[in-house]
């Protein structure tokens, strides 16, 4: 007889595992989310029903043999490389770059969006953090900015967005959307008005069903992606999971639902390089703010 597991994992296979680019990994620990677009990388989006296994545990149900990776999480805009974040104290930072094989980077989220990077030709990783203070901020520009001075080509970068709170469920002040816009307008002939205008074309920009004054709703999974498309990543490439942190309690732990101060974790392993990892490229870039 198969051992019985929580909800909503109870479900036949047809039942749970039809995310459209995406997929559930069953192992002995239980199950994690992976996107199609990164399935050539060992990574994970981890559930609250991992709660109480950190980053040391979590990396052994991804991969074996790996080094683990965190920052502090302080709602920055800041990137490190990863070997600057491997032991405690962890340093604060919302943004990990690999510099070398067989790394496994961390981030922690309970309603911002955890984003992976991978690019396919290098194996290099990145792992950021992105509330809406990282993208006005651009944590992850200011990451892939860092994977193309060692060498990556952001044509061919591949990004999963994973689950997060959605726009029906993040209410703002108008003033938080306006510095989320502010991140693109500099590109744009119009400005504040016309990255505003994106927004909401996009669908990340919504005004509040409640009607309450000075305030929107704000998807920033959404704005997440058309910053990266702004920037010139292929629109191809960019994955991003349906799922609302807020909406699906089984799954996930919610600020914005709860008000209690738990995380579920979010990793992606860097490869080996053939030939080893070239160094000329990594003078200067200790430490990014």
């Amino acid at each position: 007889m198969a051992e019985a597991v929580d909800p909503p994992f109870d479900r036949p296979d047809a039942g749970f595992n039809a995310l459209e680019g995406w997929t559930w990994i069953g192992c002995y620990g239980g199950y994690y989310l992976q996107s199609d677009r990164l399935s050539a990388f060992e990574h994970g989006f981890f559930t609250r029903q991992w709660q109480g296994r950190g980053p040391e545990v979590l990396a052994g149900y991804v991969s074996a043999g790996v080094s683990v990776h965190r920052p502090q999480q302080v709602h920055s805009a800041r990137v490190l490389n990863a070997s600057a974040a491997s032991a405690e104290p962890w340093p604060e930072a919302d943004g990990l770059v690999s510099d070398a094989g067989g790394q496994s980077l961390w981030v922690c989220g309970a309603d911002c969006t955890p984003v992976l990077l991978a690019d396919p030709q290098s194996g290099r990783v990145a792992a950021c953090h992105a509330g809406w203070r990282g993208v006005a901020g651009g944590i992850v520009l200011r990451a892939i900015e860092r994977l193309e001075a060692l060498g990556c080509r952001r044509a061919e970068l591949l990004v999963a967005l994973g689950p997060a709170v959605s726009g029906g469920h993040y209410q703002v002040e108008q003033s938080v959307a306006e510095q989320v816009a502010a991140s693109m307008a500099a590109s744009m002939p119009g400005g504040l008005a016309e990255a505003l205008a994106a927004l909401e074309a996009c669908g990340a920009l919504q005004a509040d069903p409640d009607g309450v004054a000075g305030r929107v709703r704000l998807d920033i999974r959404l704005a997440q992606r058309l910053q990266l498309e702004m920037a010139g990543l292929d629109a191809h490439h960019i994955s991003l999971c349906p799922l609302c942190t807020v909406a699906e309690p089984l799954l996930f732990h919610s600020w914005r639902r709860d008000q209690q101060k738990v995380v579920q974790w979010s990793g992606i392993v860097s490869q080996q390089v053939d030939g080893g990892w070239p160094t000329q490229h990594l003078h200067g870039l200790t430490d990014a703010h």
